[in-house]
């Protein structure tokens, strides 16, 4: 169990680094960084490295919602969700916490770590029905996309693609609407640093993941997205 608990961690971290990071040191901007396509294939692709560099180890959920979602599933017990969490939480803060100190020595860094948020001054500006219906919504999907992929008889050689593919084209709908959590650990990670308003519309973060974590495994658990 330690074994997983270091290797969640790191797939974690790595999953904030690299996206978040993407969106902080890279730029939103087309013109003069990488974009919003080049943040999403930053976020799926983490998921790919992390998949094939620590999924033997632990699967790599890399997401509270995920190993909800495999818990209700029957995946896994009780007590792997807890250590599972635990660790990404963990690991989430930890990455942003290395983003913070590389993007704290910019002059031009504006503060922003990458973080979740919904509303008026924040990109898209979409309201709050939108960002509880589309963080609902893309984690079933994505959840229920991580079961089916990773159930028996699946190719388990294409997991970790299929998985992060499908991370970068949520993001590719959807950063504009709340700059796509789908992950409470995720969303945690950023806004312990950045504070206010990323720490005030957090709930948003882990209450809708977490319900379409829940709704997926439950769907799987009942046979409805499983193969056999």
């Amino acid at each position: 169990m330690a074994k997983k608990f270091i290797a969640e961690l790191l797939g974690t971290a790595i999953l904030v680094l690299f996206g978040c990071g993407a969106a902080v040191i890279a730029g939103a901007d087309g013109t003069t960084g990488i974009g919003l396509t080049g943040i999403s294939l930053a976020f799926g692709l983490a998921i790919v490295a992390a998949a094939y560099g620590l999924g033997p180890i632990s699967g790599a959920h890399l997401n509270p919602a995920v190993s909800l979602g495999a818990l209700l599933g029957g995946r896994i017990g009780g007590g792997t969700f807890a250590v599972y969490a635990a660790a990404q939480v963990i690991g989430a803060i930890l990455g942003a916490l290395v983003l913070y100190i590389i993007a704290s020595g910019s002059a031009g860094w504006d503060g922003g770590l990458g973080q979740n948020g919904y509303g008026a001054g924040y990109l898209g500006e979409y309201g709050l029905a939108s960002a509880l219906v589309f963080e609902f919504v893309m984690t079933f999907l994505f959840v229920t996309v991580i079961l089916g992929a990773t159930q028996a008889g699946a190719p388990a050689a294409m997991a970790g693609l299929a998985i992060g593919l499908t991370l970068a084209a949520i993001h590719l709908v959807g950063i504009k609407v709340t700059g796509v959590s789908v992950n409470p650990a995720r969303s945690i990670g950023p806004a312990v640093f950045v504070g206010g308003k990323a720490l005030a519309d957090l709930w948003v973060f882990l209450v809708a993941p977490l319900a379409g974590g829940a709704l997926a495994g439950i769907v799987h658990k009942a046979g409805l997205t499983r193969a056999d």
